[in-house]
């Protein structure tokens, strides 16, 4: 019962550092994006998407899902992790000869000569990931997200600066370039200062085939997502144009700010818990539910608080150019509500199951999302939004409903988890919706701060009101943080 405990409480303390490192570095993203995007145009943006389908897709196929099978593991030898080591770097040089090759031509495909100019310096970003994944395995299975979250606040920090100051002096789409290079490059430099590993174990391709089993049906369902949640991208630069891809793509950047941070922040910390937790019934149980309550919590006023205050937003920080991404962020800002539940569901299946029901669940998944594509591209570039929102919440309720055979929580236990933060969010919103007409006297600025603090405060008298688990959990968590030492 002790070890329970202690592993409750490293998990509350991993997420709460790491929320803590996510919210942080959002804000420092957020301020990069805002003064970047006022320097560059919307085109640029939109090239930059196009190149996000196949950095993503290759990153995944780099992992192909070894370190969440060394994470899974119970006592992984440094043989497998030299294997993986070995394999990724392997691959990564692969991918990035053969997507350096191709550049050209998806360069004349969408009519656009920086496709080519750029890939061979951005796709450095492959072989430079391949050098951290056995250093953030390690340190993410001893539970050092204090450390994790220092390494990723200062890359996102120095990285931004340099994007700031390229930005500036009229680089253009290379200070994009620059911020994701230097961030990879500055973490991989940090991971193998720290961690300076060294083993004799040599490459075994046994120890690679041992794994394989799990490692490839996680590739299988990795690499499904990777594809189709970027893949509405490719669409919309090709069918409408690179400037339209800007905005839709700067909706879904800005949207993901808080919805990435909140779900790497979950996603890093709960599925090595739950993996030590899997053999607890009771223990796991009761871990899901208080995830899905304190992360329900937090996404769902920060969601539908950007939904509320999306206008002023815009028009302040980023200005008139780009008011064309307003009604976009505005629906892909419900996606997610989704999206971060999602994501601690599909965790249960990956420490309970064997990987088969994940991979037919990503099937049908991209199957009924192949579907909302065909049906929503041709009607225009709202219709994918709200097509994308749609397949958000079906996702989420796929997750729940296959999760319930490995998790010993009724429906009723998980919708009082979510509900009550949804319902108080909602309230929000709409109180803010009905006062809105008394803050149109006051200066953009002063309007945009008395939404945000009107907004918090009502959430927080209705979370008190209702009197949710989650506000005293939070406030605790946040004590923890402020206290605890790395």
């Amino acid at each position: 019962m002790t070890s329970e405990r202690s592993m409750e409480r490293k998990v509350a303390g991993g997420v709460a550092w790491s929320f803590m490192e996510k919210f942080l570095t959002m804000l420092v993203q957020m301020v990069v994006s805002i003064i970047v995007a006022r320097q560059l145009m919307p085109e640029d943006f939109g090239v930059m998407a196009i190149m996000t389908f196949f950095t993503s897709v290759a990153l995944t196929i780099v992992d192909s899902g070894f370190s969440q099978t060394l994470i899974r593991k119970a006592q992984p030898t440094d043989e497998e992790y030299r294997s993986v080591l070995g394999f990724n770097v392997i691959v990564s040089i692969v991918l990035y000869v053969v997507l350096v090759a191709i550049s050209t031509p998806l360069a004349h495909l969408y009519g656009h000569d920086a496709i080519a100019e750029i890939s061979p310096v951005l796709l450095l970003i492959l072989p430079i990931n391949s050098l951290c994944v056995v250093q953030t395995v390690m340190f993410t299975r001893e539970f050092r997200f204090a450390l994790l979250s220092k390494i990723v606040l200062a890359s996102s920090l120095i990285s931004g600066i340099i994007a700031i100051a390229m930005a500036v002096a009229g680089c253009g789409i290379w200070s994009l370039v620059a911020q994701r290079l230097v961030a990879m490059g500055i973490k991989a430099a940090a991971f193998w200062w720290i961690r300076r590993w060294r083993t004799t174990a040599k490459f075994n391709i046994q120890s690679l085939r041992s794994m394989a089993p799990f490692s490839l049906r996680l590739l299988a369902t990795d690499l499904l997502a990777s594809i189709y949640n970027n893949v509405a991208q490719l669409f919309i630069g090709k069918i409408y144009s690179t400037t339209a891809l800007g905005y839709y793509s700067q909706a879904q950047k800005l949207k993901d700010l808080p919805v990435t941070s909140t779900v790497q922040a979950v996603q890093g910390v709960t599925y090595p818990a739950l993996s030590k937790m899997a053999e607890g019934e009771e223990t796991l149980a009761s871990s899901y539910r208080r995830i899905l309550m304190l992360v329900s919590f937090v996404i769902s006023p920060v969601m539908l608080g950007l939904v509320a205050i999306a206008p002023e937003m815009f028009a302040l920080l980023l200005g008139d150019k780009w008011m064309p991404t307003v009604p976009f962020f505005e629906i892909l800002a419900l996606a997610g509500l989704f999206y971060p539940l999602a994501v601690i569901a599909y965790n249960i299946l990956k420490v309970r199951s064997d990987g088969r029901i994940i991979f037919r669940l990503e099937l049908l998944k991209r199957v009924i999302m192949t579907l909302v594509l065909i049906l929503c591209i041709p009607q225009g570039i709202e219709s994918v939004a709200w097509g994308m929102t749609a397949m958000a919440l079906i996702e989420l309720v796929m997750n729940i409903v296959a999760a319930r055979r490995y998790v010993a929580c009724s429906y009723a236990e998980l919708a009082m988890a979510i509900l009550p933060h949804l319902l108080a969010a909602g309230a929000m919103f709409g109180t803010l919706y009905l006062i809105s007409p008394y803050f149109t006297d006051l200066t953009l600025g002063i309007r945009l701060m008395a939404k945000v603090a009107t907004g918090a405060a009502i959430y927080l008298l209705l979370s008190w009101v209702m009197r949710l688990p989650a506000l005293n959990d939070s406030i605790s968590l946040l004590r923890r943080v402020i206290k605890s030492r790395d």
